[in-house]
């Protein structure tokens, strides 16, 4: 799934993408000086952000994705309706395979992941274009 210039313009999305970029002004990135915002939407229409969050004994810090998770299941969400993952890369910067494995728990497979830079989306995925044939918590169910 391709994006289009005007996926900032989609209220849902300009909302996902206002929230990262408020979670990422507040990331601590003292070593890789490499600030992430996240930020989504659960099924009830809430929006939860995170921001990646660093540690001296590097790589023990936390991803923005995973802080959103948490903030998530905090105020009592269970599923990630879409994501949108805000960094300024050379790239697009995208869910680490951890936290595409951390959104999988959350997520469906045809929930959109937004990746974004400062000027907007950069790239739009579903989650099986992320991961595709994953593992998730319908498999452990018998």
């Amino acid at each position: 799934m391709q994006a289009r210039d005007t996926d900032t313009e989609n209220p849902d999305v300009a909302a996902l993408f206002e929230a990262a970029r408020t979670a990422r002004a507040r990331a601590y990135a003292p070593y890789s000086r490499f600030a992430v915002g996240a930020a989504l939407r659960d099924e009830t229409g809430a929006i939860h952000a995170g921001c990646n969050v660093e540690n001296a004994a590097y790589p023990v810090g936390t991803c923005a994705e995973a802080g959103a998770i948490a903030a998530m299941i905090a105020a009592g969400g269970r599923h990630i309706r879409a994501m949108l993952v805000l960094g300024d890369g050379a790239g697009l910067v995208t869910p680490c395979g951890a936290c595409r494995q951390r959104i999988r728990e959350f997520a469906a497979s045809d929930t959109p992941v937004h990746a974004a830079g400062p000027a907007g989306v950069g790239r739009s995925f579903t989650l099986e274009d992320l991961l595709p044939a994953s593992f998730g918590p319908e498999t452990l169910r018998g």
